[in-house]
């Protein structure tokens, strides 16, 4: 019916063939997505070991905290695994908009009719 329970609760994150898992991160009250980033094993062992979410940056190919720069960081509540292993919800009290743009979620806009129309995220 499943895995053994042994197998299904040891923590073994399977990165990609880049040696990237996708994390979503989320607001831990309102439950809003905030942001979706990508975590190497070293952006993972810092979230864990800080409390503070890591990333790695695919375009700077460099290791970032969230808010380093801005001081708007999230940190950490608690971190779900996906069944597979290969993506992380972060669950994260904000500091502050978590989009580099001021918005409060990178997800700020809906596509409709082909464009893109702001809304209150």
């Amino acid at each position: 019916m499943g895995e053994p329970a042994d197998r299904t609760l040891k923590f073994q994150p399977k990165f990609d063939a880049n040696g990237l898992l996708t994390a979503v991160v989320c607001d831990a009250d309102s439950h809003k997505v905030l942001m979706v980033a990508f975590m190497n094993r070293d952006a993972l062992e810092a979230t864990i070991e800080t409390g503070f979410t890591h990333f790695w940056s695919r375009s700077r190919q460099a290791l970032w905290k969230k808010g380093e720069s801005s001081g708007n960081v999230l940190r950490v509540i608690d971190i779900l695994v996906d069944c597979d292993q290969d993506a992380l919800l972060v669950r994260a009290e904000p500091a502050g908009p978590a989009c580099h743009t001021g918005a409060v979620s990178c997800f700020y806009r809906r596509l409709e009719d082909g464009a893109l129309v702001r809304v209150n995220a």
